[in-house]
Formats: structure tokens, C-alpha cells, sequence
């Protein structure tokens, strides 16, 4: 989620660092002219600010806008934030959730429409009292799969509370499963052997800090460090990577492949650095951990507070190259040209691993192996219900006889089951 703030907003949180936030893994397919819209619109919001906390309802006109206007939606929370009233709903927005007629509030929307999904994300606004950015995929009403990018900016009647949500959303559908791999594989072909000289992007292209300068996303041109530079400055590279893949506008499975690949590298160089890789873990409060070493370096290079998910595959992933003892250097093309990339790779790692596993006991066959040698109980000493009765395990003894071995406990639920069962 991307936070952006107006200016003396309670409970604003400007002074601290936003970590989550850097661990945001964005669709790839939602491109250039679909971010430059929340842009504009987050521009517009803070035209409206002045030097005011929230801008003011009565300036803003939704209806007037050419650019995207058709793509918005105004909420009116007043009557409280539960269900709260459209109060204006763009063309296109409208005709994308099939929406004819008037329309009063959000539980009227139609379910799994694009509108929809703002109820995943009005009630942060309230929260962080600033604009909030959203990126996400989901499958339609109509059963396609639909990318979407939005920007939800609060407004207010007296300019001291949030009373009014105006939200931008653009969308577009995504390819099918097929031809989507076919073009990324190439895709990633040509950015792995020809790197694009353009400049990195923030979320908000020409919003705030526009006019810093933008560095190259060019990894394959990173001179590495020499066999016995300090192992700081190979967690640096390494890091730097991660970001490039995390922060460009070109970022594609090539930048998070040399990232990877530049983490595995510093993996390997700790092994040669323990005591110095012992005092980068201190000094990063990380903990390493035995049965997965690669936890910890990944924490290192991405962040510890990065998607725990990603963190686990990238861990598995250096896993994997560890076992094939692959040189510095070159993992990311490893990576590249596994077949199916790294969700194939983690999932054979995994696969590989159950593999070795012992197996595991049959808990039937086990359960039915202490049945047969239990010792016979007194069926005096089992417990009955009220009505007399009891569900027992029996075993057939050599002379014919049955033999109680075992009882449910009087009153539980898989007894009475059982019991409903025999009766029928």
C-alpha cells in the first residue's frame, strides 16, 4: 500500500520510516499510462490542500473532469462509514461493473465487480487520514481476470475531518495464462542480455521527490567486489540489487534473478567471513537459523520485513544453488534458464525435499497395530451414557470371545455419531 500525506494531519506519521511499505511486490502487467493517472490525480488532490489539513468537498467536481473523471468514484461518508453513499460514479467505471440505473450506496455495487473491491481498501483512508495507493488482481463477475490500480484521496466539508472518499481506478485484462509466458519469457530473454538504460521510477512518478535524480537499472554493468573485499560491501551490491528489482519501472523476473543471484553470492562469500557475517546479523537484529540458513541472508539483502512468503522461495532458491555448488556469479542465469523460472525451481526444491523425508507412519495402520496387544478392560469399568449405552472397540480373542480393548470417552461427540450411524 502506498501513503501519501497532506500537511498536519492527526496522528500523521511523516518522521518515521514506512518498512512495509518497501516490501510491496506490485503486478507486473499494470504499465506506464495507468500509473501516470493516479498521478494526475494525486496532483490534483494536493492542488486542492493549500494550507489545509484535508482539501475542501466543494472544490473538487468529479463531473468536469475530462482526464479521470470517467474513472472515479465519490463516497460520502457523513452517514457513517459502514455503508457509505456513491455519490458520483465516472462512465467508464460504471459501464466496467455493469452498473445501469442510479445507484445509492456500496452494498448496492454488484459483487466481484471492480467497485467492489474498494471496501478492501476505503476504511485504511479513515485509518491514515492521506491518500492511499492500491495495486491488485482479482477475477471479474464476468470470470476474467482483471489488473487494477487505484488512488483513494480523502476530502473534507470543513477541512478538520474526513467526510468524503474520492477514489481513481484504471484496469486492464490480462493476457491468458499462455501467451502471458510466452511474451515474459521473451521479455526476460532480451532484458537479461540487454539491459534498459532508462531511470527507476518512484510509486508517483511526479509527486513528491520528482526531482531527485534517478539512478540506471543496469545490474549487469555492477562491478563486483574483489576476492577479499569486506563482506559489507558484498551485502551492499547485493542490496542495491534487491531495491532495483523492488523500486524500477523496467522491473521484470531479470531484476529479481540478478537479485537473487547477487544474494546467493553473498552467501557464499559469509562462509569464508563467519565471524564479520555473525556481526552483520547483530548489528541487523536477525537471527540465523540452523535448519535454514538462507532465512537469514535473504532478511539481510530484502529486508526483514519483507513478504515472508517471498522469503521462504528466495531462501528455498538459495537452497537449491547451494546444493548444485554453483559459482559466484552465476546463479541468476541459472535462474533464467530453469525451466518454468523460479516458482518451478522452489517447487522441485520442495519436491526434492519430501522426497528425502522419511515416511510417515500409517496413523491407521499404527492405531490398529496397539488395538490388536492393548490389554482387555473390565467392561464394568466402562462408562455409559445415561440411557446405557457405550461405544467400545472389540477384538476377537483365539477362543472366539470378544474383547473390549478400548472405549470413547462417555458423552463425546464421535460417539454419538457412531451411534446415530449403527441405528441406521
Amino acid at each position: 500500500m502506498d501513503i501519501l500525506r497532506g500537511h498536519d494531519v492527526a496522528n500523521d506519521q511523516d518522521d518515521f520510516e514506512y518498512p512495509g511499505d518497501a516490501a510491496i511486490d506490485r503486478p507486473l502487467a499494470v504499465g506506464y499510462e495507468e500509473r501516470r493517472m493516479q498521478v494526475r490525480a494525486y496532483n490534483y488532490w494536493a492542488s486542492l490542500l493549500g494550507d489545509r489539513a484535508l482539501p475542501l468537498i466543494e472544490d473538487l467536481s468529479p463531473d468536469q473532469m475530462d482526464d479521470f473523471g470517467p474513472y472515479s468514484v465519490l463516497l460520502d461518508f457523513t452517514a457513517g462509514i459502514e455503508n457509505p453513499a456513491i455519490v458520483y460514479l465516472g462512465t467508464a467505471l460504471r459501464e466496467e461493473c455493469e452498473i445501469e440505473g442510479p445507484i445509492g450506496h456500496i452494498a448496492d455495487v454488484p459483487a466481484r465487480s471492480l467497485l467492489s473491491r474498494l471496501t478492501d481498501h476505503y476504511l485504511q483512508i479513515i485509518a491514515n487520514a492521506a491518500p492511499i495507493g492500491f495495486e491488485a488482481e482479482f477475477i471479474n463477475q464476468r470470470g476474467r481476470e482483471i489488473l487494477y490500480r487505484g488512488i483513494l484521496m480523502p476530502f473534507s466539508a470543513q477541512g478538520d475531518s474526513i467526510d468524503f472518499v474520492f477514489g481513481v481506478i484504471n484496469w486492464k485484462e490480462m493476457a491468458s495464462h499462455a501467451l502471458s509466458v510466452a511474451i515474459e519469457r521473451e521479455v526476460d530473454t532480451n532484458l537479461l542480455h540487454n539491459p534498459p538504460a532508462r531511470s527507476d521510477a518512484p510509486i508517483w512518478a511526479d509527486g513528491p521527490g520528482a526531482d531527485e535524480d534517478d539512478d540506471v537499472l543496469d545490474l549487469a554493468g555492477m562491478e563486483m567486489p574483489t576476492e577479499d573485499a569486506p563482506l559489507a560491501d558484498w551485502l551492499a551490491l547485493a542490496r542495491e540489487g534487491a531495491e532495483k528489482a523492488r523500486t524500477s519501472e523496467a522491473r521484470s523476473h531479470a531484476a529479481l534473478y540478478r537479485a537473487i543471484g547477487l544474494a546467493y553470492d553473498f552467501a557464499l562469500v559469509t562462509r569464508r567471513s563467519a565471524e564479520e557475517y555473525a556481526e552483520l546479523l547483530e548489528d541487523y537484529g536477525i537471527k540465523a537459523q540452523a535448519r535454514s540458513p538462507m532465512t537469514a541472508v535473504i532478511k539481510l539483502v530484502f529486508g526483514a520485513t519483507y513478504d515472508k512468503t517471498r522469503i521462504t522461495e528466495y531462501a528455498t532458491a538459495l537452497d537449491h544453488a547451494a546444493t548444485a555448488s554453483l559459482s559466484v556469479g552465476s546463479f541468476a542465469a541459472y535462474l533464467a534458464g530453469y525451466d518454468g523460472g523460479l516458482k518451478a525451481l522452489v517447487r522441485d526444491e520442495r519436491a526434492a525435499r519430501r522426497a528425502d523425508m522419511p515416511a510417515r507412519p500409517d496413523k491407521r495402520q499404527t492405531a490398529r497395530d496397539t488395538m490388536k496387544c492393548a490389554t482387555a478392560l473390565d467392561p464394568l469399568a466402562v462408562a455409559t451414557d445415561n440411557d446405557g449405552l457405550a461405544v467400545v472397540v472389540a477384538r476377537r480373542e483365539a477362543d472366539g470371545t470378544l474383547a473390549i480393548v478400548g472405549a470413547l470417552p462417555e458423552g463425546s461427540d464421535l460417539g454419538q455419531r457412531v451411534i446415530l450411524a449403527a441405528a441406521d
